[in-house]
Formats: C-alpha cells, sequence, structure tokens
C-alpha cells in the first residue's frame, strides 16, 4: 500500500526545460510538454545565460502556462535546472531537455505509478525512444526494478549486445523538495543526471522506479554537441572515484570501460593514461569478463566501426533497423521531514 495520502485531482507539475543557442528545439521541446495530458501543468524554461535569440523566441510564446527565467551568465545543465526548481510553484517536477520531447502521456503515466509507489520520496523514469537520423530503438532493453542498485543498472552490461541501462535527465520526476533538499551537484559539466539519481537514491526514504512505456524522445547521434559526448576521460575517472563508495565495485569497473575509455582514445591519451585507466579498472573495482572485453573493444576499435556494429545488432528479424516513429513535431516546425536526509 503507498504511504502517500490519496492524490489530489490533478497536482501541480512543474516543467523545467535549461536552454541555450537553440530557438528551433527548444520550440520543439515547449510543444511537447504543452501538449501533456495532465492538466494542471506549468513550463519553466531555464535560460542559461545571455541568449538573444532564444530571448527574442519566448516573447513571441503567450501560453499563461510559461515562465522564463534568465540566468546572468553561462552556468550550465546543473545550475540551470536547479534555478528552475527553486523558481517553481508544482509539487513535482520534470525535466526536459530543450533537444528532446515527450510524448503527450508521459507526465499522466508517471504521476499515476508514483501514487502507487510505498517511498515518501519517489523518483519516476521511463523508458524512452532514442532515435537518430538512420535508426529509432527503445531503450532500457530491461526495464529498472528495486532492489538492483541504480549504478549497477546504468553501467553494468549482460553482453556485448546489451546498451546499458538509461535513466536519461528528459524521463524524471520527482516531488520538489526532494530537488530542494538534494540539488543537482553545481558546475557538474558531464554526468549530471546520474550523478544526481546515484546520490539521491542513497537515502532513505527515496524509491525509484520506471514506467515500461516509452514516454519520451531522446535525439542522438545527430552531430550536435551534447554534454555526453565531452572527451574529458580525466574528469570522468575523478567523479566515478568520488562517488566510489555508494556503488558497487562491479559498478566502478564497468564505468571504466564503457565511460572513461572510449574518452581516453577520443582524447589520444598517452601511454600513462592509458596504465592510470588500467590499475583502476583492475585494482580498484572488480572486474568480470565481460567488462574486461568492453574495455578492450572501446580501447581498440575505431568509434566508426563500433556504430556500425551496433546498427548490426540492432536490425531487427526483417533487416529494418528499429522503429518506425512519427515525431511529435509539428509539421511547420516545502520543509523536508519524512526521511533521514
Amino acid at each position: 500500500m503507498s504511504s502517500h495520502s490519496p492524490m489530489p485531482d490533478y497536482p501541480l507539475v512543474s516543467a523545467i526545460i535549461p536552454t541555450r543557442d537553440r530557438p528551433a528545439l527548444l520550440a520543439c521541446a515547449m510543444r511537447s510538454a504543452m501538449r501533456q495530458t495532465w492538466p494542471n501543468l506549468e513550463l519553466i524554461v531555464v535560460v542559461d545565460g545571455p541568449d538573444p535569440a532564444t530571448a527574442a523566441y519566448l516573447e513571441t510564446c503567450n501560453d499563461p502556462r510559461l515562465r522564463v527565467v534568465f540566468l546572468d551568465e553561462r552556468r550550465g545543465g546543473s545550475d540551470a535546472r536547479n534555478a528552475g526548481v527553486r523558481a517553481a510553484c508544482g509539487e513535482w517536477i520534470a525535466f526536459l531537455d530543450d533537444d528532446d520531447e515527450w510524448l503527450p502521456e508521459k507526465l499522466a503515466h508517471q504521476m499515476r505509478a508514483a501514487h502507487t509507489m510505498p517511498d515518501w520520496f519517489p523518483v519516476v523514469s521511463c523508458r524512452l525512444i532514442a532515435q537518430s537520423p538512420t535508426t529509432s530503438r527503445v531503450l532500457p532493453v530491461i526495464t529498472y526494478k528495486k532492489p538492483q542498485p541504480i549504478a549497477d543498472f546504468l553501467f553494468c552490461r549482460t553482453s556485448l549486445r546489451d546498451p546499458g541501462g538509461v535513466m536519461q535527465s528528459s524521463t524524471l520526476l520527482a516531488p520538489r523538495e526532494l530537488l530542494i533538499a538534494v540539488p543537482f551537484r553545481s558546475g557538474l559539466p558531464i554526468h549530471q543526471d546520474w550523478d544526481w539519481l546515484i546520490r539521491v537514491a542513497a537515502h532513505k526514504g527515496v524509491g525509484v522506479a520506471m514506467v515500461r512505456q516509452p514516454l519520451c524522445i531522446w535525439r542522438t547521434e545527430d552531430a550536435r554537441a551534447t554534454v555526453g559526448r565531452n572527451a574529458n576521460w580525466s574528469f570522468s575517472l575523478s567523479w566515478i572515484r568520488e562517488i566510489r563508495s555508494v556503488i558497487s565495485p562491479r559498478a566502478y569497473s564497468w564505468f571504466i570501460a564503457i565511460q572513461c575509455v572510449w574518452r581516453a582514445r577520443a582524447s589520444h591519451a598517452g601511454l600513462r593514461a592509458w596504465l592510470g585507466l588500467l590499475r583502476a579498472f583492475f585494482f580498484e573495482g572488480s572486474p568480470e569478463f565481460r567488462s574486461f572485453l568492453s574495455f578492450l573493444i572501446f580501447a581498440l576499435v575505431p568509434a566508426p566501426l563500433r556504430r556500425s556494429m551496433r546498427k548490426g545488432f540492432w536490425k531487427t528479424p526483417d533487416g529494418a533497423t528499429g522503429l518506425r516513429l512519427v515525431s511529435v513535431r509539428d509539421p511547420a516546425v516545502p520543509v523536508l521531514r519524512k526521511s533521514s536526509l
């Protein structure tokens, strides 16, 4: 039985979109948020620093559900999301990146799921449709279920065909009071959503669930610059070392294999860097055969060949690659008191 009181008719959900320099993409994201079937919604767009083009576009928007927060300087995704949370009026917060889109039932499904959970602070994700110019596929292949540790779900893989767990920021819905108590880490250039999920899941009273339906479109592999493509392997290694105490040794070695190694190759790291990664992989974590094989693949196989192999793995039996998807884009273009947090 849920520990929550019966759900009010429609609690207010604050949808937060951090953005910078992408007004055309932002317009698509905003439309997908405004089309939610959940009727009690406010949309907060956080403009991350001076951005005349985005400001000009937002001036043309007259939906009463829209509020805009302008940051005086560029601060990054974590700080932009935190600013949106502070400005929000909703009891619940949902995040949407400016290059992603929600399907219309996204918030409705997640709110229903949240109010069936027994936890004081439910965090609800969902599966998504990863869409590139050539393929569309539903991820993750295996839906997250408790009591699996979040880091094991995100980083550990069962086979070479397994793309791993996904809980991308555009899928997340959580209570505002939780995000006030445990905000996104300020100034973190990459791994922002993973960092928040792993830290918040370590607290008593927090539960994480995933809706099985794919409810979000995640745009990938279209040559746009994204946070996740940052090739700073040393930062990734420093980050995983910093949170090492709250993840399993197995997940630690897997992260090095699938995240640090390709970044080291992309940045043409020297011998000293590779020896450091090998030492961390073998002696700081708990490697297994599959994670070591992934380490070798990311270290030795060029990225274009890896992408070709991946597309081959995801071919359907009839030869089609992934899903045939119709986009949702327009053709025209207060005190935390329930846990030990």
